[in-house]
């Protein structure tokens, strides 16, 4: 079927129907990825080819997503993989759900499937953000498909990696490295986690979300979810699983100590601060867990809920030692010294945090110079 006999005249740029410049309060990378929106061009489906389908209702007036390089031939599947991806590009795109129905008419979540295969085809090619569109695609489609969310999480994990993992020269190239790390890095997790509530057998996808949670010292969740993927997995013939199953068995056994001291923060976060300053207390005497800040806030965190300033005052010293920039604790310091009346460590304190803020502020107008 040709152009003429689907789309108006008059076809329009990308900018000209792109909803919001600003980014949607859940949508973490589609700054990173709406840069494949100017691979479009936009204009509307002709009146007779939208009642011949069906389709007037949602998409009458509505301007679709047309290739720059796909002007002549076009069919209803081509229009559907481009408004793909275009909803995969950016969650906030103004009609995004006229979209997400249309195809979901047109070839109802069948259309998964092939998405998926897209997103594969373009990860081999080292395209990884737009197979991060492909899979970003296929988990609005049906939100339902397990697989479509531990596609879109290994994508996300390995943009994060590549930037981690890249030399100083590339990453000092990029506006903000780090940022984008983190962003892509915690898409990545949650990605994991709708996985696996939505399959109980997702072996693969339990497996990663147990390095997740790992990196984020969630070791509690790590070994909870890396026991059911050895339950699914440790009677496994590929190789590529036997593996990760060796690798989760080898973890889990490091994880004990820590595991004992995330159950030590818990027991401070439920205010029973003496029994979190008991399990917590014996590893400030060991050479490794002594350097975990967090070890020593958690401990502040319970003398001071007990009263016990000057040794609050000490452990929150102790992280500032490791984490200097740690408003944070600074702030808790300074409720300390209000409280036993020390005016002159709290003004200390309060000068420290004014500092950090403001050496915070300066960085972000570094990175963004049109923002101040």
């Amino acid at each position: 079927m040709g152009k003429d006999d689907i789309i108006t005249e008059g076809a329009s740029d990308v900018g000209e129907v792109q909803v919001a410049p600003v980014e949607g309060p859940k949508d973490r990378i589609g700054r990173y990825l709406r840069k494949y929106a100017g691979n479009f061009l936009f204009d509307e489906l002709a009146g007779h080819y939208l009642e011949s389908v069906g389709m007037s209702d949602i998409l009458s007036g509505i301007p679709v997503p047309i290739r720059k390089t796909d002007m002549t031939e076009l069919t209803n599947l081509k229009i559907a993989r481009n408004m793909a991806c275009i909803v995969g590009c950016d969650l906030s795109f103004k009609y995004r759900e006229n979209y997400l129905e249309y195809i979901r008419r047109s070839f109802g979540k069948g259309f998964v499937k092939p998405l998926i295969a897209e997103g594969v085809d373009a990860a081999e090619r080292r395209d990884m953000e737009y197979a991060c569109i492909c899979f970003r695609a296929a988990t609005l489609i049906d939100p339902d498909d397990a697989d479509a969310f531990y596609c879109y999480g290994r994508a996300c994990k390995d943009l994060a990696d590549a930037v981690e993992n890249a030399d100083e020269e590339t990453r000092a190239k990029m506006e903000n490295a780090e940022n984008y790390i983190g962003r892509f890095k915690m898409e990545s997790l949650e990605a994991f986690e709708k996985a696996v509530l939505r399959s109980k057998t997702h072996d693969r996808a339990r497996y990663y979300l147990g390095y997740a949670y790992l990196n984020l010292g969630l070791y509690i969740k790590a070994d909870l979810v890396w026991k059911d993927f050895l339950d699914l997995a440790r009677d496994a013939e590929d190789e590529e699983l036997q593996k990760m199953v060796s690798e989760v068995r080898e973890w889990r056994m490091k994880l004990e100590e820590p595991i004992h001291i995330e159950n030590g923060y818990n027991l401070v976060l439920r205010g029973r601060f003496l029994e979190g300053i008991e399990v917590l207390q014996p590893y400030t005497e060991d050479k490794i867990y002594a350097e975990w800040w967090p070890l020593w806030y958690y401990l502040g965190t319970a003398y001071k809920g007990m009263h016990y300033f000057n040794k609050a005052e000490k452990a929150f010293l102790e992280v500032l030692r490791r984490s200097p920039s740690n408003d944070e604790v600074m702030r808790e310091l300074v409720d300390i010294y209000e409280q036993t009346g020390e005016d002159e460590k709290a003004e200390k304190y309060r000068k420290k945090i004014q500092i950090v803020e403001e050496n915070r502020e300066a960085e972000k107008a570094e990175r963004n110079p049109g923002l101040s």
